[in-house]
C-alpha cells in the first residue's frame, strides 16, 4: 500500500453542505485475481448446439481503490472512496464519521443499505454456496432466491454501544446514477427502508436481527412494497465457526412468499488455512419444488496472497424442478 499525505485538503463540497476539514490523508491499494472455473448442468443450456457453453475457463479481476479522509473543526471525520474494477467504476461513496453519535455513509454504487447488511452472515471460507450458481447460463437470472434487500444506492447510518450495534438504511428510489445536482429522470420503484441490531451477549457469540421494506419490481405495483425480515446467529468455538439464518419476504399482493433458511460452518485449521461448508433451502408460496444450494469453500493466505477454491451446487433453482447448476472456481489473488 502507497500512502500520500496533503495538508489543507477540502472534502466534502456539495450543492446543499460542505465541510472543511484541515488535513488530510490519501491512499490507493488493489487486488489482482486469477481463476480457473468450470460449470454444468442448467447452465449448459445457454451454448448453441455446436459451440456448447464452456468457453474460456480462464478469468482475471483487477482493482484499485482511491480513499481520502480528513478532520474537520469539530473532530468529525469525512472520507471519500471510489474503486475502479476491471477498468470501471464500481463502488463510490462518503463517509461522516461522528465519533459517539456514529457514522452516516451515502453510496451511489452497490453495496447494501440496512437490513442489507446482514443478508448473508454465514461463515465461509471463500464465496458463499450461491456464487455463479444460475438458471439459464446468461449470468442474468441468478437462482439464489430468497435474500433480503435493504436496496443499494442511498444512505446507511451506523452505531456501536457497547455489545450492540444498529443500522439505518434508507435507499431512495430512482433508477441511474445521479451526479452532484443532478436528477435520475424516470422514477422507479418505491424507495428502501430498513435497518438491523446486533447483540454479542457473550464471548463468541452474535446474535442479530432485521426488518425492511423494498419497492415491488412489478411495474403495475411498483408503488407499494414487500416486507423483509432476517434473523441470524453465529457462534465461534476454538477453531471453529458455527452459522444459522432464516429469512423471509412478504410479497405485495401475491400469495409467492419466499422463505429461506441457511446454515453454515467453518474451521480454521491454521491462520493461514481455512475451510467451510454451507447449506441453503429457500421456499417458495405457490411452487412445490424446494430451491437446495450446497457448497464448500476453501482459502490458504500466505502473506498478500491468498489461494482459493469453491464448489457449488444447485437443484431446483428459481423453484423450478428441471433447473440445477454447479460451478467449480480455483483462483489466486494478490492484494496489494
Amino acid at each position: 500500500m502507497k500512502n500520500w499525505k496533503k495538508a489543507g485538503l477540502t472534502a466534502l463540497a456539495g450543492s446543499l453542505v460542505a465541510f472543511s476539514a484541515n488535513a488530510g490523508d490519501m491512499s490507493v491499494s488493489g487486488s489482482a485475481n486469477m481463476t480457473y472455473t468450470g460449470n454444468s448442468g442448467q447452465e449448459d443450456f445457454a451454448g448453441t448446439a455446436d459451440q456448447g457453453a464452456d468457453g474460456s475457463r480462464w478469468g482475471m479481476a483487477r482493482s484499485l481503490t482511491f480513499s481520502g479522509s480528513g478532520e474537520m473543526d469539530n473532530g468529525w471525520t469525512v472520507s471519500v472512496s471510489q474503486t475502479i474494477a476491471n477498468g470501471s467504476t464500481t463502488a463510490h461513496g462518503i463517509t461522516l464519521d461522528m465519533g459517539d453519535m456514529g457514522s452516516l455513509n451515502y453510496e451511489n454504487s452497490t453495496s447494501g443499505r440496512g437490513i442489507g447488511k446482514i443478508n448473508d452472515m454465514m461463515p465461509t471460507a471463500d464465496e458463499d454456496a450461491g456464487n455463479g450458481l444460475d438458471t439459464d447460463g446468461t449470468g442474468t437470472a441468478s437462482g439464489v432466491s430468497g435474500k433480503v434487500s435493504g436496496g443499494v444506492k442511498g444512505f446507511h447510518y451506523a452505531k456501536t454501544l457497547d455489545i450492540v450495534e444498529i443500522g439505518l438504511g434508507y435507499a431512495p428510489k430512482g433508477g441511474a446514477n445521479v451526479a452532484n445536482g443532478g436528477v435520475s429522470g424516470t422514477g422507479g420503484a418505491a424507495s428502501a427502508v430498513g435497518g438491523f441490531i446486533k447483540v454479542d451477549p457473550m464471548d463468541g457469540l452474535e446474535i442479530g436481527m432485521g426488518w425492511g421494506e423494498k419497492g415491488n419490481a412489478t411495474a403495475a405495483t411498483r408503488g407499494h412494497t414487500d416486507d423483509h425480515s432476517t434473523f441470524y446467529a453465529t457462534y465461534v468455538y476454538g477453531p471453529v465457526t458455527f452459522g444459522a439464518q432464516i429469512s423471509e419476504i412478504d410479497y405485495y399482493n401475491t400469495g409467492n412468499d419466499e422463505d429461506n433458511t441457511a446454515y453454515g460452518i467453518l474451521y480454521a485449521v491454521n491462520d493461514e488455512l481455512s475451510v467451510s461448508y454451507q447449506e441453503r433451502t429457500n421456499d417458495k408460496g405457490g411452487t412445490t419444488v424446494d430451491e437446495e444450494v450446497s457448497g464448500w469453500s476453501a482459502a490458504y493466505t500466505m502473506g498478500s496472497m491468498t489461494f482459493k477454491a469453491h464448489k457449488n451446487k444447485g437443484t431446483g433453482m428459481d423453484n423450478t424442478a428441471s433447473s440445477e447448476s454447479e460451478h467449480t472456481e480455483i483462483g489466486v489473488t494478490f492484494a496489494f
